[in-house]
């Protein structure tokens, strides 16, 4: 029995310092199991506490309500051996009676006289314990509130704020979230904010605050026309709440956000996202209500952009018959939206049954207000795919046309999306054709069997076409000339080619390009070109535009394999003057011109290719190829130093890839680093996270996720989230520790130590700076993270007066004039100036701090360099030298003409500088110029 009870307590120990979530939940079940096993109700009983906790946390009401029952009976039963208080620093019995009464009130199934039971033993519980009775207040003030009853819950709210606080209230988070959203339904908007500015103000937090305070207050400060601190509150919101389903209620309320915010798409894709939570806990019907009533809001918003026939993913879901009903098929946002709102009536009409109110139907009625308020808070992390511009193709002919644009493009699958509908053309020599490209296709995709097997259907085409030549020489070949890559076709078509002379110029063409395609497969660019110019002469000699533009881009590409992108780059200029080029060549063409000019740094020209180039993809309906060249045009405006058009472009792909079924991780990471170039660092940390958690459940090797975890933190501490950013440093460093990638590991640890430094935590940013500097030396060749990490370790013990600093700031300079880096050679000088001018060495710092003065000015940042006189010049005047600080004062002022602040400071200082020496008229002189 020793051993048993031996891994109980482990599992304890290890459920108390497991975060809320799957992993906990799974211990919590394994120490109950374990305890009712042993026969140890004692044990039993601290597992049920925990497991009380835990099912609260995680939206597990039926397993919450089962275990307080349980435990709430044997501590009546016997007090002594099962206190309301496990002093484990987790909630006691009695706090946990706060939940109950909430979770019955949570469904219609259980009657307001249950509730009322819950409520009335809750407080003579309180009264024999001798406790307070501000959390029993707490308890009936949220019933009132949630049956509408707002007469009384408003007079318990002034009694419950009047009731001295004791270690049974509300905490401050959750205290003020809930007088917040009882003020924001009762139109108390200003008194909503405030109360969740003090909250977040104060760093107040709890289970699931701040984000349940900042979704309450998201229609206050739109109404308030507060429209930045609303999407900082949203973006925060949802980032901290989006991975959790028991905060159902808390998504429902940044979906509306969204909706009635211009972002439909945004809205529409939280939607998909979180629709499948509304199966996770049974009991918690009012979440399922206010969900409903938000997915019915946002689904409404995208069907007045035009998008109601967008099918809703993930809504077809047998989870969810019991909310929508049977469905054949997806659901549209259309349909989803009625469906929706029917559900929540019917939610909210058995609540009001139950409570005797309308308070629910009142809920429905401010939902649907709604649809007349909009802002326009523009989020730039999704968006509907452009609706593409061609109309259906009218007639077999008509499709035959499309098919053949797609094949000339490359897009595989759109052309085979096509072909059922072209293949019903009556010209045989068309539906020769059409086989020869599906027989391509095919090929290309490794599905030769089906090739084989279609091939007869192409061979009776071309004798029904009278093309007698070719379909002896393909029945004679076999797939050889759709690219079948093996010795025998090569061979067969080394013969062929061999005893071509007497054959029609078009089949010699086929023989010639289809050779020329195997060699550029092999990476042969030369024998590709020969063959490819054979194929060219031979069409043009049989008149067929389409195939000799088809060869010419085959030869493009071997000329380009070859590494020549000028002769590469004239073909494509000459190809693209012709007249007769189709759209799907002249597509290729851009797309394949964009790559080489970005290639070859001419991002910008490269960019405009790429978005023409999307464009006729979108006149032929190609949507997925559609997608991949949006991320191309993405690609090159990045790289063009211009990531606004790089976001737009990148959410356009990101959005084709979700709704083909493909993976937008790669893009997602695009689309949030462009987005963190162009200043939107909250967007940004939100799919930074959203691409970590994918690839964390892919196994994604840990280099690549060390990546994502290091921009994650940078986005969260661009958005002034510190304390997170730090978190996701040092997990982006044990990733790349993983990996032993040791210099992104060290470079990792500096900027976790910078924000601690920032918020005076000076020892622990030294202990991780001098571990970073141990790593970095394992990868000496990463001369920048190297610098970069003993540059960061010196200034930290500069700033202390410590000796080490300099033998730091020595190598870091002889490494920077190795490498000719005269600007890293300023800094550091600059940093020695400052670490000597911590000792008390005057002169020596005076020194160091203008030679570095002089370097930055050498270099043409003069900003760096009036930065430098100006601290030597105050280091001068600090130090009874007031006459010295003078000169050097006046020369950071020159040296900053274009940095106003410095200026402004500068000339401040020597203001009273000249003041204090007496040069009073100097002194005016210098102020007047400030002001002016």
């Amino acid at each position: 029995m020793a051993r048993p009870k031996k891994r109980f307590q482990q599992l304890i120990e290890e459920i108390d310092r497991t975060p809320w979530g799957p992993a906990e939940q799974a211990l919590v079940t394994e120490a109950v199991a374990l305890a009712v096993e042993i026969g140890d109700e004692r044990l039993e009983y601290e597992a049920r506490m925990r497991q009380t906790a835990s099912a609260n946390m995680n939206g597990a009401t039926d397993v919450m309500l089962n275990s307080f029952a349980w435990c709430l009976a044997h501590h009546d039963a016997d007090p002594q051996r099962f206190p309301a208080d496990l002093d484990n620093g987790g909630a006691d019995l009695m706090w946990q009676f706060k939940w109950m009464a909430a979770s019955l009130r949570s469904s219609p199934a259980f009657s307001q006289e249950q509730i009322a039971a819950v409520l009335d033993d809750m407080e003579s519980h309180y009264r024999a314990a001798g406790l307070g009775v501000s959390g029993v207040l707490t308890a009936r003030f949220e019933d009132a509130w949630d049956a509408g009853r707002l007469d009384d819950a408003e007079r318990l709210r002034v009694q419950l704020e009047a009731t001295p606080r004791d270690d049974h209230s509300h905490c401050d988070a959750c205290g003020r979230s809930q007088i917040a959203g009882f003020f924001a339904d009762t139109d108390r908007d200003a008194e909503a904010i405030v109360l969740v500015e003090e909250m977040i103000e104060g760093g107040f937090s709890c289970g699931e605050e701040p984000e349940h305070a900042l979704s309450r207050v998201l229609l206050p400060y739109l109404r308030a026309g507060r429209f930045d601190e609303a999407k900082t509150a949203h973006l925060r919101s949802y980032r901290l709440a989006k991975d959790n389903p028991d905060n159902l209620r808390i998504v429902a309320n940044n979906i509306v956000f969204a909706a009635i915010t211009g972002n439909e798409a945004r809205a529409l894709a939280l939607v998909e996202k979180h629709i499948a939570w509304l199966a996770h806990d049974g009991l918690n019907v009012d979440a399922h209500f206010a969900a409903l009533a938000a997915l019915a809001v946002a689904l409404d918003r995208v069907t007045a952009a035009g998008h109601g026939d967008t099918p809703v993913r993930g809504a077809e879901s047998a989870a969810l018959v019991p909310f929508f009903g049977e469905h054949d098929g997806t659901w549209s946002a259309a349909d989803l939206a009625a469906a929706s709102w029917a559900a929540a009536e019917r939610i909210g009409a058995a609540f009001d049954e139950r409570d005797g109110t309308d308070g629910h139907a009142r809920s429905l009625e401010r939902m649907r207000a709604l649809a007349d308020e909009q802002y326009d808070v523009p989020i730039r992390s999704d968006a509907f795919v452009a609706p593409v511009t061609s109309s259906v193709p009218a007639d077999a002919d008509a499709w035959f046309e499309r098919a053949m644009q797609l094949a000339q493009f490359g897009a595989e699958h759109e052309t085979l999306e096509a072909l059922p509908h072209a293949l019903e053309v009556a010209d045989p020599a068309k539906r020769a054709q059409l086989l020869s490209m599906h027989l391509g296709i095919l090929i290309a995709l490794d599905r030769a069997e089906e090739a084989l097997q279609l091939l007869p259907e192409r061979i009776a085409a071309l004798r029904a076409a009278g093309l007698e030549a070719q379909a002896d020489l393909e029945q004679r070949l076999g797939l050889a000339t759709f690219g079948l890559d093996t010795p025998e076709t090569k061979a067969a078509l080394e013969e062929a080619i061999a005893d071509a002379d007497a054959l029609p110029a078009w089949s010699r063409g086929d023989l010639a390009i289809s050779r020329a395609a195997l060699h550029l497969r092999a990476s042969e660019p030369d024998a590709a070109l020969d063959h490819a110019e054979v194929a060219a002469r031979s069409f043009t000699e049989a008149e067929d535009t389409r195939l000799a533009n088809t060869t010419t881009l085959l030869a493009i590409s071997a000329v380009l394999g070859k590494g020549d992108f000028e002769a590469g780059a004239a073909l494509l200029d000459r190809l693209l003057a012709q007249d007769d080029l189709s759209t799907g060549h002249r597509a290729q063409a851009l797309q394949t011109r964009a790559r080489v000019r970005g290639g070859t740094g001419s991002y910008l020209e490269g960019a405009a290719d790429a978005d023409e180039s999307c464009r006729l993809l979108a006149e032929l309906g190609a949507t997925r190829a559609l997608g991949e060249a949006h991320l191309l045009a993405g690609a090159l405006w990045e790289d063009g130093d211009d990531p606004e058009k790089a976001v737009s472009r990148y959410r356009l792909a990101a959005r084709i890839a979700g709704e083909a079924g493909g993976d937008a991780t790669g893009v997602d990471f695009r689309l949030a680093r462009a987005m963190l170039r162009v200043g939107d660092a909250e967007e940004a940390a939100e799919l930074f996270g959203d691409v970590l958690q994918r690839e964390e459940e892919a196994e994604t090797p840990a280099g690549s996720r060390a990546m994502t975890a290091s921009m994650l933190a940078r986005a969260l501490a661009t958005s002034g989230e510190f304390g997170q950013a730090v978190g996701a440093f040092g997990y982006a460093s044990e990733l790349f520790g993983q990996a032993e990638e040791h210099a992104d590991q060290a470079m990792s640890m500096t900027e976790q130590a910078k924000i601690l430094a920032r918020f005076d935590e000076h020892d622990d940013a030294i202990s991780l700076l001098e571990s970073a500097a141990e790593i970095a030396r394992k990868a000496p060749d990463a001369v920048g993270a190297l610098t970069e990490v003993l540059h960061s370790l010196g200034q930290a013990y500069g700033g202390r007066g410590d000796e080490r600093a300099f033998p730091l700031f020595d190598e870091v300079a002889a490494l920077a004039q190795e490498h000719d880096a005269a600007w890293l050679l300023a800094d550091v000088t600059d940093s020695r100036g400052r670490a000597l001018a911590e000792l008390g060495r005057v002169d020596e710092a005076v020194s160091a701090a203008l030679t570095a003065a002089d370097g930055f000015a050498e270099l043409g940042d003069l900003g760096s360099a009036g930065g430098s006189e100006l601290f030597a010049a105050r280091v001068l005047a600090g130090n009874e030298r007031s006459s010295d600080a003078v000169p050097v004062y006046r020369s950071a002022i020159e040296h900053g003409a274009a940095h106003p602040p410095l200026v402004q400071v500068a000339a401040l200082e020597l203001g009273n500088v000249l003041e204090a020496l007496g040069r009073h008229g100097e002194a005016a002189e210098v102020r007047a110029g400030v002001e002016s």
